[in-house]
């Protein structure tokens, strides 16, 4: 810092802000216009009574941004996370933006010079790396595999962050993933702590989908909060309100105290040069907040009822002898991957679905599935809908083996 700003800096301090010669905020001389008489504050990290009503809203939803009801006690081990042990959320830590995505570029810009690397779950929905790529960072895979459920290849994390020899800066976790709906489970979590603890990485934990719970495990926990390492927890509104034309996300920032401000004296200055959120914006985040909970419930609602006439139709599919279609477990989010015989290629059935029910597919290649035979479905549409949309799944699949 230049010694004239360490002195206005300095002022600030005490008390006595400095004036401005050189002051061109038109707000602050009267010439904003009637309808938005408000002061712009431009505060990099948006403005403070947004933060605070988000502040406000996490501390009353999550209890202090944990679920302590399925927390799991954390062993008295200094390398485990501290799930039970998170603060309240202090607006001040919170960063409030566009989207869940320019988060993700924000992030790499704060972690990665050009050429470092964030690792990225596959298979997994192929935002990062492309989000990578325009901020001229590497995106590494991970590997997540299936066994009756999803895990974390817990030595590719390892084996990438050591062969990285430094240059691995984050570990960004999808909590629950997209599309394979997998949580982070205890002993994951508590063993990526210990690795980005040791290889001076951060974390950087997904959670757009965390509240649309379907066929989840025992001890999920919201890495929001999280004091064991460096953490840059994502959400918003775009799958709480399901909304995404509602272009509100926030970054919320937790760890040791000395890494969280570093982290947030860097983050402060990415944010201001991308100039914060509009007040005309930030001034409906309360209102919006309002309808979070009861939005939340309808769309899980949805997707909880989808999920099970789901398995009522592949259950008679499979009764009537010609079942081939199985759907994978999936603990929570708004997709699932339903799996048919590998024989079939995913091109071929897809371009079956085009043309013969005029309806366009996710196959599994699209998020790196590491076989064929694989399928994405949304459990978003009308039951009507959805239980044609399987329907239509299940004749082009017995249709392909014909």
């Amino acid at each position: 810092m230049n010694p004239i700003a360490a002195q206005a800096a300095a002022a600030k301090a005490a008390g006595h802000p400095l004036g401005q010669l050189n002051d061109s905020n038109p707000t602050h001389h009267g010439l904003a216009p009637q309808f938005l008489p408000e002061t712009y504050t431009a505060d990099p990290r948006g403005p403070l009574g947004a933060r605070q009503a988000i502040a406000d809203f996490i501390n009353a939803s999550r209890g202090r941004g944990v679920d302590p009801a399925n927390a799991p006690a954390a062993p008295d081990d200094d390398a485990s996370p501290s799930f039970s042990a998170a603060p309240a959320v202090d607006p001040s830590n919170l960063y409030v933006l566009s989207s869940t995505s320019e988060a993700y570029a924000w992030l790499a810009m704060l972690l990665c010079d050009p050429g470092e690397a964030i690792l990225m779950p596959k298979p997994g929905y192929p935002l990062i790396e492309s989000i990578c790529n325009l901020t001229a960072t590497r995106a590494i895979p991970y590997q997540q595999f299936f066994d009756g459920s999803w895990a974390l290849d817990l030595a590719s994390i390892e084996n990438a962050l050591r062969e990285g020899n430094g240059s691995v800066k984050a570990i960004a976790v999808i909590n629950p993933n997209n599309p394979t709906g997998a949580y982070t489970k205890p002993g994951e979590r508590q063993r990526l702590v210990e690795l980005a603890k040791r290889y001076d990485a951060a974390i950087i934990a997904d959670e757009v989908f965390y509240d649309f719970t379907l066929e989840p495990f025992d001890g999920n926990a919201r890495w929001a909060g999280e004091q064991g390492v460096l953490t840059f927890s994502l959400d918003g509104f775009s799958k709480m309100l399901a909304a995404p034309h509602a272009k509100v996300g926030w970054i919320e920032v937790s760890g040791p105290a000395e890494d969280v401000a570093q982290a947030e004296r860097h983050l402060d200055m990415i944010s201001d040069d991308f100039l914060p959120m509009s007040n005309l914006i930030a001034d409906r985040i309360p209102t919006m907040l309002q309808e979070a909970a009861t939005q939340t419930e309808r769309v899980a609602a949805r997707v909880r009822g989808n999920m099970a006439a789901l398995h009522r139709l592949l259950d008679a599919d499979k009764q009537s002898g010609d079942g081939v279609v199985d759907v994978l477990r999936s603990e929570g989010g708004w997709n699932v991957l339903l799996r048919f015989p590998s024989s079939i290629d995913e091109n071929a059935l897809g371009l079956r679905l085009a043309h013969d029910f005029h309806m366009n597919c996710q196959p599994g290649y699209y998020f790196d599935m590491q076989s064929n035979g694989f399928l994405s479905i949304s459990l978003l549409p009308e039951p009507t809908q959805f239980e044609r949309n399987v329907r239509i799944i299940l004749e082009a699949v017995h249709r392909e083996l014909a």
